[in-house]
């Protein structure tokens, strides 16, 4: 299927809004021993928050978090082993494991708040695009493998993606990781979208067109 891609604008950005949800901050509270969070007015959740972390060291508060966001995946002695590099590397740009690079960003960010910068500043990418079939063709609903697919034309060949998974983006072969890659994808139309990633993967210096064609092929299933 032919599509025509615009990529209309892509914003830089620090945190992602709404990432933590009510509920989430006030598990958190409870964690950093604040176990008042419940009949704490939502507005001021954040704000409270961020002075219970700063209560802790910045790496066992870096233990808590991620404790809470990745207790099923991660073990304690892997745990700690994060939290110490957090606090010199961008982990959520290195971490081997591409499914967990989101929540690692965001862990990252919380942090990198509550400390005023004792943790490296990454930084998110929120994408602005349309994506149109050519006419006498059905809309399709697409996935995240399909837009990063589409997205091809488009990037430079520095682009990280491209050069880590070239076979990916332009065979019509599985490409699983794009559900790491892309953290979030969103549309109200099928038409016009918005993903959010990190700005490690994409970001306005891997643009080299905005406007361009991209043919999306049915991929064969690996037997």
């Amino acid at each position: 299927m032919n599509y025509q891609v615009i990529i209309k604008r892509i914003d830089t950005v620090n945190e992602v809004e709404g990432y933590w949800s009510d509920q989430d901050l006030i598990q958190l509270l409870d964690k950093f021993n604040y176990p008042d969070g419940a009949t704490t007015e939502k507005k001021n959740l954040p704000e409270l928050l961020e002075m219970a972390i700063s209560d802790y060291e910045p790496s066992e508060a870096a233990e808590i978090v991620l404790a809470y966001k990745f207790y099923e995946e991660l073990n304690e002695g892997q745990i700690q082993q994060i939290a110490h590099n957090m606090l010199i590397d961008k982990v959520c740009e290195e971490y081997p494991e591409i499914h967990m690079q989101g929540r690692l960003f965001h862990t990252n960010q919380l942090l990198f708040k509550a400390y005023n910068g004792k943790f490296p500043n990454a930084k998110a990418s929120v994408v602005h695009f349309s994506m149109q079939p050519e006419q006498n063709e059905a809309t399709k609903v697409l996935t995240k493998e399909n837009v990063l697919k589409l997205l091809n034309n488009g990037l430079s060949d520095r682009n990280l993606i491209k050069r880590l998974f070239d076979d990916q983006m332009t065979q019509n072969i599985p490409f699983p990781e794009a559900e790491g890659i892309i953290w979030e994808l969103n549309t109200i139309d099928n038409l016009n979208y918005t993903l959010v990633t990190s700005e490690n993967w994409i970001n306005n210096e891997d643009l080299i067109s905005s406007e361009f064609e991209s043919v999306l092929e049915e991929v064969i299933e690996e037997v």
